[in-house]
This record gives C-alpha cells, structure tokens and sequence, in this order.
C-alpha cells in the first residue's frame, strides 16, 4: 500500500484525509480523483499542492467514468482506492435522488469494477451511520440491521451491500468504515454546523429543524481520519467498522453551543418546518475500533468548539462560497417560507 487513489479528495473529509495521509505517511504517494462538484473545491488542498508537489497529483474525473478511472490507476500505479466521492447531504438527496444513485451507487460499481479487474491490494468505502436508520434507544453495531430511510441513506446502504457481495462472491480485498456526523475545517457550508456557525458570524437566523431535539453525534474528521488510516494497515478485510465519539447531543444544545463560543443570542435560533422522514436518533457502538487501539481525540462539544474556531479563523475560505450566486440559490430553495411562528 503505497500509491493511493483518494476518490472525493477535494471535498471535505476527503481532503482532511489526504493531508493526514501525506504527513504520517512519507513513502506513500496519492492521486486524488474528484468530478469538482458544488463541494469540491481545490482550495481545500491548496496547501497539499504547495507542500507535497512530489507526492500528490489531482485528476478531474467521474468516478461512473469507468475508462477514466481505469486510465487513472494504471498511469499512477494505484494498489489502493479510498473511495470518499458521493453526494452526501440528506436535503439535497430529497431534491434529486437521481444524482445520488448515479454516484454513490453506480460510482461504487466502478471502483469496485476496476478494483477487482486491475487487481488492486483494497478498496475502502467510507460510508455513514445513516445506513442503520432511526435508533430509539442502544447503539447500533456492525451486524445490526440497516434500514436508511432517506434516499441518500438508501444510495450509501446500496454501496455497502455491493461492497460486501464483492467481497463474498469475488473475494475482494475490501474494507468498509461508518462514520458519525463528521464536523471540521473545510466542511462545506450548508452543512449544519458550519451552516450555524458562519450564518450567527454575520447575525443571520440558524434555521432550526422541528424541535431540534434530533440527536446526532458530531466527530471530528481528523479523529475520523486516523480512524480511516488505521483500519486500512490494521483492519480485517470484508470487516466493517463504526466511527464516532460513542456519545450524542441534541441538535439544539449544538446551536447553542455555536452561539455561546461567538458570544450570540438564543434567539438567533430560528424553527423550520422539519426534513421530511428526519431520522431523530442516531448513535454508534464503536468497541470494534476501540479493539485496533483507536480513541477519539474530540468530545462531540470539543469537535464543536475546533470546528467553530476554525470558521471564524477561515473566512477567506467559506465567505466566497457563500457569497456565489449558487449557494444563494440553493439557501433560498432550502429555507424560504419554512419558518414556524
């Protein structure tokens, strides 16, 4: 495992993982493979490019582009994909679920394709707690169930399953991580915590889902990316493996520790009208990682308090971002008229 391909590298946990790789590991050199999608942006690896110029190349591509893909791994000697690129935000999968069973399920069948047809040492899938639903209560292993409840859930449940039957039917040297909800530097900003954070920077309402007592577990992506690391020189192949804190908080105490940190009044806070199927609980057991000598560095209040730092330190990155006529579209689509009294 030397040369890796890093699909979805440009975006948000995929670039954070890209630099983590190249500063712990000086032999190894990476390819991020990335289609620049409204998530994908080349200033996140910015600074990769500047310091790494020996070991790092970036292809602009599609991962359902089953030619490029192959050309890309035979011209950079790839034995290793570490497939971060999907569509990923739960709204957006309720607007246009085409788009994300076109990648993240077709565009896992590829990798998987060319994994298994060039002979590849791994393919390792970072897919997401959503896969297991809505937890009323416990914690949801690896051998639980899955049961996604929105399409973007479903698409990441889909590649888990082709992953899986890959390995069984073709003996694949596969490795699957499920993370919780990652927060960090360069997490784009309609996600909810930077979402929070750079709209009560400029005094602008945080819209609030229903009551927000929804719970989630909020981890830091480079305590997520060490995680990622380790399973890939320590895992078992065909194994799954739960990422997150192993604790929760309710999306509500969330916003108000975003407001607390940027010294910003409660009433800043502004209720929605709720996401449509809105899982309310999601909770990870994560003994199995603990068992390859894994620990979180970040409480979820502590990912929180890095994340926020980072926005308010960074406006030179998201301010432009929120700024372009896209993410205007977008924000107006999303929150017009969903206010409750």
């Amino acid at each position: 495992m030397r040369n890796l391909m890093i699909t979805g590298g440009a975006g948000f946990i995929g670039s954070n993982f890209v630099r983590y790789v190249l500063d712990r590991h000086p032999a190894y050199r990476i390819v991020v493979y990335d289609k620049l999608t409204y998530a994908g942006n080349l200033d996140n690896l910015r600074d990769v490019a500047e310091r790494w110029p020996k070991r790092y190349a970036f292809v602009h591509g599609d991962i359902c582009d089953a030619a490029l893909v192959r050309e890309t791994v035979a011209a950079h000697e790839v034995d290793t994909v570490v497939d971060f690129a999907a569509e990923t935000h739960v709204d957006r999968s309720i607007m246009d679920p085409a788009a994300f069973i076109k990648t993240d399920v077709y565009g896992t069948y590829v990798l998987l394709e060319a994994t298994r047809e060039m002979g590849l040492e791994r393919m390792h899938q970072v897919s997401t707690d959503e896969v297991y639903g809505h937890v009323p209560e416990g914690s949801s292993k690896e051998t639980d169930a899955v049961a996604p409840r929105s399409p973007y859930a479903a698409s990441k449940t889909s590649a888990d399953l082709m992953i899986n039957a890959y390995h069984v039917t073709y003996g694949l040297p596969v490795t699957i991580t499920r993370g919780a909800n990652n927060i960090g530097p360069y997490q784009y900003p309609e996600k909810v915590v930077p979402l929070f954070t750079t709209n009560a920077l400029d005094d602008i309402p945080l819209p609030l889902y229903g009551d927000g007592l929804q719970v989630r577990d909020y981890h830091y992506v480079l305590d997520h990316c060490e995680a990622i690391d380790l399973v890939l020189h320590a895992g078992e192949i065909g194994a799954i493996y739960n990422v997150g804190t192993g604790a929760e908080v309710p999306n509500i105490e969330m916003a108000r520790v975003i407001l607390r940190l940027l010294g910003k009044p409660e009433s800043l806070i502004q209720p929605v009208r709720d996401r449509p199927g809105h899982d309310r609980r999601y909770a990870l057991d994560v003994e199995k990682m603990r068992a390859l000598g894994w620990e979180p560095a970040h409480t979820c209040v502590e990912a929180i308090e890095s994340t926020v730092r980072w926005y308010v330190e960074n406006e030179w990155w998201w301010r432009p971002i929120k700024s372009g006529k896209r993410y205007q579209e977008y924000y107006r689509r999303q929150y017009e008229g969903r206010e409750i009294q």
